[in-house]
């Protein structure tokens, strides 16, 4: 049968889907180079009819498979019938939704946050599963690795963000093709290169984690000055419409404390300039000894999100750097990710 390439998927989704190998799919159709190979919207695929022993076929979709916007949006439904709620606050530069997801009754409100930079998707991926795990456990009133999720969604309500920036995901998963609105801008940037790996911004070419004003112009002075792959800071802080919907988000509430998560390095930053509150130490050393993860006080660095909400609030807030590799991490670093960060997502709500 003849597949056409839809937005989102990769050769991984479509093996699995169809209960294949990628590497049935790449015999079958040797106008795909390799293993990876861009497959862009609208490509046709020959999806080959091969019976499997269903032992054979026994993979773990979760570990085995990259995570974008429509993935986020595959999900949507089931977490609404948990009774978790979901809200658009704000559109990419490509107008796609930015997703936030509620969940919890209580009066203490804390904010997790991931898929800030285009080849970090794992966070999205994360973050996601962990919501639905979470509402899971909640409506069956469940404990979840000793945790109890009802108790605590009585007294907090989790607000999560999973993907800030679906247009760099796609970017990173997908390339660009012919009839992409950004396809002449992208290549500029890129140099006339093709694969974007390598690509942390959003699709302007903006670091959305550079894009707060917490000095700023400190930050973008030791930047690029012109749109790039990765760190550029923008014209000016809150430039692009993803870092302007968080912002709004976050001056809507009263965050408690927020949780930003970025990938890699398995270390959690915790300070900023020596204006995080004196419980943040104590905070951090709890999240790390759920996680594995090492605490640092700072990346020596600003314009960060976390940076801006620790000086304009005062209160605490964490950069969690999961994984470790280069970036993109491979779809197999997910089980490492899962579980030294479930654990530090739940004890994040009750710090």
């Amino acid at each position: 049968m003849k597949h056409i390439i839809q937005k989102g998927e990769t050769l991984n989704k479509l093996a699995h889907q169809y209960k294949l190998r990628p590497f049935d799919l790449l015999l079958f159709n040797p106008h795909i180079y390799s293993s990876n190979s861009y497959l862009t919207p609208g490509m046709k695929l020959h999806i080959p009819t091969i019976q499997r022993e269903a032992e054979m076929m026994n993979v773990d979709y979760i570990t085995h498979t990259e995570f974008s916007q429509n993935d986020v949006e595959k999900m949507i439904p089931f977490v609404k019938e948990l009774g978790v709620k979901v809200d658009i606050i704000g559109y990419s530069v490509l107008n796609q939704p930015i997703y936030s997801f509620k969940i919890g009754t209580g009066p203490k409100e804390v904010f997790y946050s991931g898929g800030w930079h285009a080849n970090e998707w794992h966070t999205s991926k994360f973050l996601m599963h962990y919501i639905r795990e979470l509402a899971i456990c909640h409506k069956q009133g469940k404990k979840w690795h000793g945790y109890e999720v009802k108790d605590i969604l009585s007294e907090v309500t989790l607000f999560v963000v999973p993907l800030v920036n679906p247009d760099g995901v796609d970017l990173v998963l997908q390339g660009v093709y012919r009839d992409h609105p950004f396809e002449k801008e992208v290549l500029e940037i890129n140099k006339g290169m093709r694969r974007f790996e390598h690509w942390s911004s959003n699709i302007r070419g903006v670091d959305l984690n550079h894009q707060w004003p917490a000095r700023w112009e400190e930050e973008a002075k030791g930047s690029p000055q012109i749109p790039w792959a990765r760190h550029y800071s923008g014209s000016g802080p809150l430039t692009e419409p993803e870092a302007q919907a968080i912002h709004r988000l976050t001056v809507r509430h009263s965050f408690s404390y927020v949780l930003a998560f970025h990938s890699q390095g398995q270390v959690i930053y915790w300070g900023y300039r020596g204006l995080e509150p004196k419980e943040s130490e104590e905070m951090v050393k709890r999240l790390s000894l759920v996680s594995s993860y090492t605490p640092v006080h700072t990346a020596e660095s600003d314009g960060g999100y976390k940076d801006w909400f620790i000086q304009e609030t005062g209160r605490a807030g964490f950069t969690i750097e999961v994984g470790v590799g280069t970036n993109p991490l491979p779809p197999e670093a997910f089980s490492e990710i899962w579980s030294n960060n479930c654990l530090l997502a739940l004890e994040g709500l009750i710090l």
